[in-house]
């Protein structure tokens, strides 16, 4: 099954270290060209800062990445290994630093950089982009967390709920696992509940936060 991890959206933290101030940001991007222009626009929006550092990753295997200025191997190495990490794709961040007179030493850079990189990410969320199922599944109130838990397990997502007479749910399932789901969820009802395809897609939906 192909999958890819990738931010959700645009995120930013700040924190400060010994005074120097560190702002990040996370896009998610799908060309080196675009990844380009978001560093570019934050050069120009930070243009008074001392370094602007920023990695980009895509998932044709590009990788990117620039110290600016900083001590080889001390900001933007370690902020792409934050992406790494989590298997995170078609992502750029940038992080900005405003000395604040302070030396942190190289240690203390890779962290300020790292933890710049991290917040940034977790304020964005992260999502997952594969093939999906929807379903929808119809149950009674009793039976409603069973079937949230299941479908969790299934790593599936609820898209919707309607309670009505019953509890309609319409959920994506990772496509590989949707038959295992279905009859997951005629078991644990014995055999009153039953799950409808609707139709399939390829698309990136929230699943967790980097924390």
């Amino acid at each position: 099954m192909t999958e890819y991890f990738l931010p959700t959206g645009y995120g930013t933290a700040e924190h400060v270290e010994k005074k120097s101030r560190f702002i990040g940001q996370v896009w998610p991007v799908r060309t080196e060209a675009e990844a380009r222009e978001k560093i570019e626009a934050v050069k120009k929006q930070y243009h008074d800062a001392r370094h602007n550092c920023w990695c980009y990753l895509l998932r044709d295997g590009t990788l990117r990445y620039s110290d600016d200025g900083e001590p080889q191997g001390t900001a933007g190495q370690p902020m792409l290994e934050v992406f790494t990490r989590e298997g995170i794709t078609d992502a750029v961040c940038v992080v900005t630093r405003y000395f604040g007179g302070i030396l942190l030493g190289t240690g203390g850079l890779a962290r300020a950089y790292t933890k710049g990189a991290k917040d940034a990410l977790s304020a964005a969320g992260i999502s997952v982009e594969r093939l999906w199922d929807r379903l929808l599944v119809a149950c009674s109130y009793s039976l409603f967390e069973r079937i949230r838990q299941e479908t969790e397990k299934s790593f599936g997502v609820i898209e919707d709920t309607d309670f009505g007479a019953d509890v309609t749910l319409t959920v994506l399932i990772p496509e590989m696992e949707t038959e295992n789901y279905v009859n997951q969820l005629v078991e644990l009802s014995s055999g009153t509940v039953q799950g409808e395809k609707l139709d399939q897609m390829f698309r990136g939906v929230p699943v967790k936060s980097e924390e």
